[in-house]
């Protein structure tokens, strides 16, 4: 299970930083409190947003962030200890935490996220809450499928979430 520990940003800026991955760039978002973000290549305008400006550079978040993903790629990371700085309404934060408490290699369906956040019924504002997840793979959402299991909507697109739930079958190749 990924460690999340939620701090409360402060800063007036931001640090970003980019990573190759097999599904493209990845841009690493840091404050202060910890990890911000991680955007894909073909990011959506408006999908996250940042209040605070950000610079590109170096900071020792988006440095375990970059070390961890890589370990994470190469099979030898199931789980992310970082500290997250989490932006969004308390429902939303309640659906990431609920992301981030699906195992390794499995999945869940929004429906059954629902029933599990006492919110029944409540599938497609869980959908809509895990499409504004700020931290794809460290907060799992590519780990949500649809109630046949089939794969739906994925801020990075469905061949990178079909890679990374692939990856964790322990099946994946490069593109």
């Amino acid at each position: 299970m990924t460690t999340t520990s939620i701090g409360t940003s402060t800063n007036d800026s931001l640090t970003s930083a980019v990573m190759d991955s097999p599904m493209g760039e990845l841009t690493i978002v840091a404050s202060d409190a910890g990890l911000r973000a991680i955007l894909w290549p073909s990011e959506r305008d408006g999908r996250v947003t940042f209040d605070e400006h950000v610079e590109p550079g170096t900071h020792p978040v988006i440095d375990r962030t970059i070390a961890q993903l890589g370990e994470y790629i190469a099979g030898d990371r199931h789980d992310f200890d970082l500290p997250l700085d989490l932006v969004g309404t308390d429902f939303q934060k309640d659906v990431w935490a609920g992301l981030a408490r699906i195992p390794f290699g499995e999945t869940q369906s929004y429906g059954e996220l629902a029933d599990e956040l006492d919110k029944p019924g409540a599938a497609r504002a869980v959908g809509a809450a895990t499409g504004r997840n700020p931290i794809s793979i460290v907060v799992p959402c590519h780990r949500l499928v649809g109630a046949s299991g089939k794969l739906t909507g994925f801020a990075g697109g469905i061949d990178s979430k079909r890679w990374l739930l692939t990856h964790e079958a322990g099946e994946a190749s490069l593109f």
